[in-house]
Order: C-alpha cells, then sequence, then structure tokens
C-alpha cells in the first residue's frame, strides 16, 4: 500500500497523508453479505449518555467477516475491499461450491490467488491453519483464543504475532502488544499478517475527517472545573496534578488486572511498557 501527500492548497490539506487505495479491485461490496448497522451516538436504551465523544459520522453498513475460517475447503480470491468498519481491507472469496464469504485480507493476497483452511494445508499467506499444524516461527494474525470461537486477536491492520515454541497442548504465541502466551493448539490462526499495514501513518488532516468518523471533539481533564474531573480547576493554566482519569483512577503506570484473573496463568510474560 502506498501513501499519498497533498499540496497545502487549502490548511486541512497542508498536512493530509492518506492511502492511495491501489490494493483496491471493487468499489461496490457484495450485497448479500451486508447487514444494517444502526448508531447508537453513545446513549444506552434509556437515552442517556454513557459514552461521551461519540455522534454523528456518515452512514454505514456492516460486512459479514468469517473469523472462524471454518469452511475447511479451497477457495478462490475475487476482489480486495475497502471496509468502512475495520482498518484492515477485506477479500471476497468464492468456494468450490459457490458460497461466497469475506475474510480479512492478508498482506499480499491478491484477486485470483486461492486460499485454504483446515489440516494438512501448506503454511502459505491467507491460509488458516491450527496452532498445532504451523512451523514454528511463522507470522500469523487473527488468531482465536477459544476453538471454535472465532478469531479474536491480531486483526487490526497491519498487526501479526509469532507462533515461538509448543509444549503439551499449548502453543506460545508471543503477541503484537508484547506479551507472550499460551494458547490452545486446537486453535486457529491465518498465516501472515494483516493487511493495509501503513494505516497508522496516515494524517486526517482537518478536524472534520474525525466528525465523518462519527468521532466528536474530546475534552481535556485539566480545562473542566473541578466538578466534572479531578484534574480540573486551579487558578490559570494549572497542570492538574497527578494524571487520572474522570473517575479517579490513576492513568499512568497503575495496574487495572485483576491479579487473580483466572487466565493469568496462561501469561509468560507480559506486554512492555
Amino acid at each position: 500500500m502506498a501513501l499519498r501527500k497533498f499540496n497545502p492548497i487549502t490548511p486541512g490539506t497542508r498536512h493530509k497523508v492518506l492511502s492511495k487505495f491501489e490494493d483496491i479491485t471493487a468499489d461496490k461490496p457484495h450485497k448479500p453479505l451486508l447487514r444494517s448497522l444502526k448508531k447508537s451516538g453513545g446513549r444506552n436504551a434509556d437515552g442517556k449518555m454513557t459514552m461521551r465523544y461519540r455522534g454523528g459520522g456518515h452512514k454505514r453498513r456492516y460486512r459479514l467477516i468469517d473469523f472462524k475460517r471454518n469452511k475447511h475447503m479451497e477457495a478462490t480470491v475475487l476482489t480486495v475491499e475497502y471496509d468502512p468498519n475495520r482498518s484492515a481491507r477485506i477479500c471476497l472469496v468464492e468456494y468450490k461450491d459457490g458460497e461466497k464469504r469475506y475474510i480479512i485480507a492478508p498482506e499480499g493476497l491478491k484477486p485470483g490467488m486461492t486460499i485454504n483452511s483446515g489440516k494438512d494445508v501448506a503454511p502459505e499467506v491467507g491460509n488458516a491453519m491450527y496452532l498445532s499444524d504451523i512451523p514454528l516461527g511463522t507470522v500469523i494474525h487473527n488468531i482465536e483464543l477459544y476453538p471454535s470461537k472465532g478469531a479474536s486477536m491480531a486483526r487490526s491492520a497491519g498487526s501479526y504475532a509469532q507462533l515461538n515454541a509448543r509444549d503439551g497442548k499449548y502453543a506460545i504465541v508471543k503477541l503484537p502488544s508484547g506479551e507472550t502466551r499460551m494458547i490452545l493448539v486446537t486453535c486457529m490462526a491465518v498465516i501472515g499478517s494483516v493487511s493495509n499495514s501503513e494505516h497508522n501513518l496516515q494524517v486526517s488532516g482537518k478536524a472534520g475527517r474525525s466528525r465523518w468518523l462519527g468521532r466528536r471533539p474530546r475534552v481535556r481533564g485539566v480545562v473542566m472545573n473541578p466538578v466534572d474531573h479531578p484534574m480540573g480547576g486551579g487558578e490559570g493554566k494549572s497542570s492538574g496534578g497527578h494524571p487520572r482519569s474522570r473517575t479517579g483512577v490513576p492513568a499512568k503506570g497503575y495496574k487495572t488486572r485483576n491479579s487473580r484473573k483466572n487466565s493469568s496463568k496462561y501469561i509468560i510474560e507480559r506486554r512492555k511498557k
């Protein structure tokens, strides 16, 4: 994927950096795999705002993504498409029996290429395999945390994990956060890294683009009043004291994970600071 820089014709284009969308091969999605998507604007069922800084944004329709990859047969990649609901690209694939599904597009996957999933599958980009069958040291993404539940880790643009070792019924995987943990070898993962790796280098250029994405302006705690935030108040420009959230939880260096959490025994090494 390549990035496009703009000439400073207007203030909004002075620092604007966007994707060229050269990898996109279709401009319209596959209609049978579309679903309506309702916006809440951060309000709950009673109309009360429970999540701030949300609202507006362009209308979207959800693409049904196959995170389970439980159809164990060969498929052909038809298109690479843009998905407004995620940072990665998606692929429309057609299986040998004629069924079409959307999958998260790995880096390097193009129309005409074939993918497969299940046992006795070659460790090639786009193939979904069990952790017990993937060669050690392989770069993987779309990793299941529980067998047959569907991928839940390493799904965003450019992310990937690495299979380091196997020990009995567990595989040892280094995740994108830097955390090393044990996952059952009966879980599935996809070979390769997620597409659109330069997504983090994009610069919106203006506040309006954030509004298009449904993101309203975020207000700093230090400019609020003491009744609204622990860091608010003071005469003139005040630093606000110790950094903490609106509910008083320290924001830097404070561990919020429950030490008695059951899944802690599967974590070998914590993520890097």
